[in-house]
């Protein structure tokens, strides 16, 4: 009688184990993307000069599009993570990618903006964006996007 015994304590601990995994394993963190997720590359594929279609051929269709000095295309991206699964999500990096054209439908200036030190920066040029009209546009995305 002993040994059923023993059998039966064994199966009773690995049950307890492999729920405590399963719990524990429902509390691990998370990464979530949202909108635009860039290709590898893609921005190197894209050369000043280049024509609208190649840009739509190898970046897709635009998150939007606006019309400032020549048209402009909008991708747009989010990236939140959570630690732990019933805790809120915190936005980690947020990306407006936007590709400038000129009168003639050529990509005129490409602009990789994201949020450093609270100012929306451009990581291509190395700037912070002025005011003017395209600040204007991007504060507005920019503040859409902070909110899950």
């Amino acid at each position: 009688m002993a040994a059923p015994r023993r059998l039966l304590a064994r199966w009773r601990l690995a049950a307890a184990v492999a729920v405590t995994c399963a719990a524990l394993a429902a509390c691990t963190g998370e990464q979530f993307q949202k909108g635009y997720i860039l290709p590898p590359g893609a921005l190197e594929q894209i050369p000043i000069g280049a024509s609208q279609d190649q840009v739509l051929i190898v970046m897709g269709t635009p998150s939007t599009v606006a019309t400032l000095d020549g048209e402009v295309f909008y991708y747009i991206s989010q990236r939140a993570e959570r630690p732990i699964a019933f805790m809120n999500q915190k936005i980690t990096d947020q990306r407006v990618i936007a590709v400038y054209f000129d009168k003639n439908r050529q990509v005129r200036r490409l602009a990789n903006y994201g949020l450093k030190d609270g100012k929306i920066f451009d990581f291509i040029s190395r700037t912070t964006a002025t005011s003017g009209q395209e600040l204007s546009y991007l504060q507005p995305l920019f503040k859409l996007l902070s909110f899950n």
